[in-house]
């Protein structure tokens, strides 16, 4: 297992509750890093039901709501409760099979030796490398310019200006606290208009795994009939209606909608103001796309992330082109049998269930020794197990 987040966490817990002795390989001081790492006022976009891992619940003293440092706590237990050997402050350099016919097919090349095992399961997870668009210009910009993944918290940004740069959770959630902590202004650049769901609507995750077999169109139809019915319009202030539904957008392009935790109150209120996208940089200014130039003190790039597993995987036909994984789950691909992704899809039923999903694919497909194959493009196979955005693998699953 490389990654000690929810999901190795997950597939090991899954694979020694089946008998397999799993290995798991971490490279931070402690489980969940990725996690730990993220800003300070950071929520599960799930309630705690929804976010549990399998065979440990959430404690009801973390609230409906669960917290950053609450679920960093959670996955601790969770690895006490499930007794997972964890190999801490371990960093994975590259995955690479092992000799011809050798019992253990993969080389783990670690910064403390190579492990090897006989499948190995890959969770380093979707938000692993900070991703800035390249912007024409940005090398030359001089005023401050982060990534999301590098902000913590509001109070640096009291009495300054705040270009924030992405209209998912991530971005609306940062835009709305640093407005109400005391930013002198905050913007919100955008592309594509989000489609936003009230806080008290979380049940949209069940309804997501309720209704994946019925045609999206339908099910976007009735998405964007509740975006209508409980978000108040902004387009006087600068956020169109999105013209495709959440479904669709999922489906097409990984995204989840945007919860409301604020973010409707304070665009109303002119506290956060919406501007178009970023074009490009100036030596002190942001240019945007309608040619509108603003100066801020800060840039917050709230653009997402890469997995990074180029340098990880010199192995062909494993990565698509943009880089993640070709197959999901309890799949494995024909050029690398045994290798197994867990934890690179976001689809709408809600990532941490999908953990648990996944999770239990793989155990009961390593139990049973028999790869599963996708079958080739083109070609019919109702047995196949699909994980794409929006779908669940193995079974009938918060972000940028």
């Amino acid at each position: 297992m490389v990654g000690a987040g929810p999901s190795g966490l997950a597939v090991a817990a899954m694979l020694r509750r089946a008998g397999v002795p799993p290995v798991v390989l971490e490279r931070g001081e402690g489980v969940g890093k990725s996690w730990a790492d993220r800003y300070d006022h950071l929520r599960l976009h799930t309630v705690r039901g929804a976010s549990r891992l399998p065979g440990l619940r959430l404690p009801r003293g973390c609230g409906p709501w669960v917290g950053r440092d609450d679920f960093v706590r959670y996955l601790e237990r969770y690895r006490e409760h499930h007794r997972l050997p964890v190999r801490l402050r371990t960093t994975v350099e590259r995955i690479e099979p092992g000799p011809a016919g050798a019992v253990e097919r993969w080389r783990v090349h670690t910064d403390g030796g190579v492990v090897a095992a006989r499948a190995v399961v890959v969770a380093t997870g979707r938000c692993h490398t900070p991703q800035l668009p390249d912007w024409p210009g940005r090398q030359k910009y001089r005023g401050h310019l982060l990534h999301s993944a590098h902000y913590r918290g509001p109070a640096p940004y009291r009495g300054r200006s705040v270009l924030v740069v992405g209209a998912g959770n991530s971005g609306t959630e940062i835009a709305s606290v640093l407005a109400d902590a005391g930013a002198d202004r905050v913007w919100l650049s955008f592309r594509t208009p989000p489609n936003i769901l009230p806080r008290s609507s979380s049940q949209w995750h069940v309804l997501g795994r309720l209704t994946e077999s019925l045609p999206l169109s339908w099910r976007d139809r009735s998405a964007l009939l509740t975006q209508r019915c409980s978000v108040p319009d902004l387009t006087p202030f600068g956020i169109p209606r999105p013209r495709k539904g959440p479904f669709t957008r999922n489906a097409e392009e990984g995204n989840n909608p945007v919860l409301d935790h604020g973010f409707v109150e304070a665009v109303r209120a002119g506290r956060v103001r919406p501007v178009a996208a970023v074009a490009g940089f100036e030596t002190d200014r942001v240019v945007l796309t309608d040619g509108t130039r603003l100066r801020p003190d800060v840039v917050i790039a709230a653009t997402g992330y890469r997995p990074g597993l180029e340098q990880l995987l010199p192995v062909q036909d494993v990565l698509d082109a943009s880089g993640r994984p070709i197959v999901h789950g309890a799949e494995t691909s024909r050029a690398a049998p045994h290798l197994y992704f867990a934890g690179f899809t976001n689809p709408l039923s809600g990532a941490l269930y999908q953990a648990g999903v996944e999770a239990r694919a793989i155990a009961r497909t390593l139990v049973a020794g028999t790869p599963r194959v996708p079958a080739p493009r083109g070609t019919s196979d109702p047995g196949r197990n699909r994980s794409g955005p929006g779908r669940a693998a193995g079974h009938p699953q918060p972000g940028e």
